[in-house]
């Protein structure tokens, strides 16, 4: 990936504690805040005089006004624009969810477009939709928040934008996250705790850096519980619930089956279900399912899937908090929590 500038933060407003907001430019320009707004808008009506001496004591308190506050001078849209290419119904309704709630608290309106990282101008695409819409800023979800060719249009369009989840460069941009591999490496220790030693694993999409990432916790937590890794217990998956299915069957084929198999989220997890009731595999007391996500399909299949609660939800809320906010380079690693169902059980062990 090639280098993109962060924000020079070396400067401070206040004390290097708090940033300078518009009635401090009004109150040190002897100006009302009216008149800086005006020249924030680009109004015709002030003097050359001062709308040198408001610019000049903007660049002296280093004041770069946030996006709410130009939206709520009335100089730009008052939208902001999400950003995906996510197979998971489940998972977008629910980033979507967060980031809406915040936009509503302040009137803002929220635009959701996907696009295809694979698509060589899907660079063109964002700008395309920048262009049309004039949105303030921009929230990238993942894959997205890792493509290179967005993030060089985004850093020649000059517009702020925050990255969900991504996998590489956290300090380019603000960002918010979780610990995708310390969350695998969780419940690969939890089936490890139950009994299990053959584990099968479903990797994510190829395109999500956090494939990789729940790969390497999974491969963690086996060699630190002394279980030799095999390659023949992971199957590639896309994150939707048809690859679910064909990792099930490439897995539950196997002559030596796997008694547990963690999927990489909960969509392909729904789909070892259905193919281990369609063999009459008694669940879970012959085979053993988790999910990752904590998605509402999650509680609506049978057994109900023990799976890791990624907060999708407040992941959405805290990326749009962050671009409305305006402030400088931020980056929150948010929590995740193993939530225990039914679908994991000690092996089942045949009596001679």
């Amino acid at each position: 990936m090639s280098d993109y500038r962060s924000p020079d933060n070396s400067k401070s407003a206040r004390s290097g504690t708090e940033r300078a907001n518009i009635r401090d430019v009004a109150a040190k320009a002897g100006v009302a805040v009216k008149t800086v707004s005006r020249v924030l808008n680009g109004h015709p009506y002030v003097s050359a005089d001062t709308r040198a001496r408001i610019e000049a004591v903007m660049q002296e308190l280093d004041f770069r006004p946030s996006i709410a506050a130009r939206i709520l001078s009335g100089s730009k849209s008052n939208q902001i624009a999400l950003i995906y290419d996510n197979h998971s119904p489940y998972y977008m309704f629910q980033i979507q969810t967060g980031c809406w709630e915040v936009c509503k608290e302040q009137n803002i309106r929220l635009l959701a477009q996907p696009v295809d990282v694979s698509d060589p101008d899907v660079g063109e695409q964002v700008r395309g939709l920048v262009t049309e819409t004039h949105v303030d800023g921009i929230i990238l979800s993942s894959p997205v928040t890792d493509c290179e060719r967005v993030l060089r249009m985004l850093e020649t369009l000059d517009l702020p934008f925050v990255r969900i989840s991504p996998g590489t460069n956290h300090a380019l941009t603000s960002s918010v996250f979780m610990d995708d591999t310390q969350a695998a490496d969780d419940m690969t220790t939890h089936l490890v705790n139950a009994g299990h030693r053959r584990i099968g694993f479903i990797k994510g999409h190829q395109s999500h850096m956090a494939s990789e990432d729940r790969l390497f916790g999974y491969r963690r937590a086996l060699d630190r519980a002394g279980i030799k890794f095999e390659p023949a217990l992971v199957q590639e998956g896309e994150f939707d619930f048809d690859s679910g299915v064909r990792a099930a069957q490439a897995l539950l084929g196997l002559p030596d089956r796997p008694t547990a198999i963690f999927a990489s989220n909960d969509d392909m997890a729904a789909g070892v279900l259905a193919e281990a009731h369609c063999r009459g595999i008694d669940l879970p007391r012959e085979l053993s399912v988790a999910g990752f996500d904590d998605t509402t399909l999650a509680r609506t299949v049978w057994p109900p899937l023990t799976t890791i609660h990624q907060p999708m939800a407040e992941l959405g809320r805290t990326a749009t908090e962050i671009l409305i906010s305006g402030g400088e380079l931020t980056h929150r690693r948010l929590p995740h929590i193993l939530i225990e169902r039914a679908s994991v059980a000690p092996p089942y062990r045949k009596t001679p």
